[in-house]
């Protein structure tokens, strides 16, 4: 990706949330959208707000193919990972959205924790990979 593509992603990420805490007064945390879009009666700006990051990312591959790589995973990797990070969502109480973007804007302690411990985590994970 270019520096050009990661500045309209980040300032649209900036807006979006932004733009949902003012109008509905919610924070913007990816998988309390997700768990809330998946309820029985799923509030309509949910739906929205998942359907719009569906449509970015439509776009984004539109224009810019060259963004998107496959990754040096089988499907049961993938889905391994997967479940990984929706398990690792449920016992920290939210994802890197919610807490990095989010909790820190706000000065939450407890996102402040969760997102050091993110990438505390990440920079292990890249270490001992490496070294395997």
């Amino acid at each position: 990706m270019n520096i050009l593509t990661l500045i309209i992603a980040g300032a649209m990420l900036g807006v979006s949330v932004g733009l949902v805490f003012i109008t509905v007064g919610k924070v913007a945390g990816i998988s309390s959208i997700a768990n809330g879009a998946l309820a029985r009666n799923p509030q309509q700006w949910k739906l929205a707000f998942l359907l719009g990051l569906v449509a970015c990312g439509g776009l984004l591959f539109a224009f810019f193919p060259s963004s998107f790589s496959q990754p040096d995973l089988s499907n049961s990797g993938l889905i391994i990972g997967g479940l990984l990070v929706g398990f690792g969502t449920r016992i920290s109480n939210g994802c890197t959205a919610g807490h990095g973007i989010c909790g820190n804007a706000r000065f939450s302690k407890r996102s402040i924790l969760a997102t050091l411990t993110f990438i505390t985590t990440g920079a292990l994970t890249v270490f001992v990979g490496g070294v395997l």
